[in-house]
């Protein structure tokens, strides 16, 4: 990953320099991968230019509005890079399949996207799409593992409990997507996260590919040496507390 992490440093220095918008969208099923994906590719990046978006339940509020209305307003300006931890495709995904929406408003959904989708990339943001895929049994795997341990526990939602015996809805739903939204202007990339380390090396590698040439050279920095000996800390008014113990 260390190389490819120099090339994503890069990348965002490119973005920074050309004010170009990259939106990139990541979803999957529950435990595919996508907050490892999302750190992988953000990870190293200026946390001011690079956000995670992962939006909560709507508000009574939100509820109210057009549905991309929200998502809207996370958009990138000029040198931003922005993930989104799931997106509008809840949608079309977890909305649906726990029936949290109505089939009308899932079609409605899918008949607007390519066109919602089609305004972002003729502005100029650079738009990419990736559907992590794991099967059911590393999907149990994880899930367990969310169970047993204790640091994981907090991940373990009761949506995800209810999704364990929606496997085949779920991927009915996610290929009813694909058909109505892979677009020549917005086409989705899924990358097989069964092994999940691969998976982000596959991801990472794929967008880097599909950006322009990014190469742009460092600033210059001049950086003299010191005119004297390196100085200690000093206090007065309040010292550091006591470390913690390392025996």
């Amino acid at each position: 990953m260390e190389p490819l992490e120099e090339e994503l440093v890069g990348m965002a220095r490119w973005a920074r320099t050309t004010g170009a918008r990259i939106v990139v969208l990541f979803e999957g099923r529950d435990t595919a991968g996508k907050g490892g994906a999302i750190r992988a590719v953000g990870g190293r990046l200026n946390p001011r230019q690079c956000r995670t978006v992962a939006l909560s339940k709507p508000s009574d509020d939100e509820q109210t509005q057009w549905y991309f209305q929200r998502y809207v307003a996370h958009l990138p300006s000029a040198g931003e890079i922005i993930l989104f931890d799931r997106s509008w495709y809840n949608r079309a995904g977890v909305e649906q399949v726990m029936g949290y929406t109505s089939q009308g408003d899932v079609d409605a959904f899918l008949a607007q996207v390519p066109t919602f989708e089609k305004m972002l990339v003729d502005d100029g943001i650079l738009l990419f799409k990736y559907w992590l895929t794991t099967d059911q049994e590393n999907q149990e795997e994880r899930l367990r593992e969310r169970l047993e341990d204790p640091l994981k526990r907090w991940k373990l939602s009761p949506i995800d409990l209810a999704a364990r015996g929606k496997y085949d809805d779920y991927t009915r739903a996610r290929e009813a997507m694909l058909a109505a939204t892979h677009s020549e202007h917005a086409p989705w990339t899924l990358v097989d996260f069964n092994d999940q380390k691969h998976g982000r090396l596959t991801l990472v590698r794929d967008l880097l590919d599909r950006l322009p040439d990014t190469h742009v050279e460092p600033p210059a920095i001049d950086f003299p040496d010191l005119e004297a000996e390196p100085l200690e800390e000093t206090y007065e008014v309040q010292k550091p507390i006591k470390g913690y113990p390392l025996d």
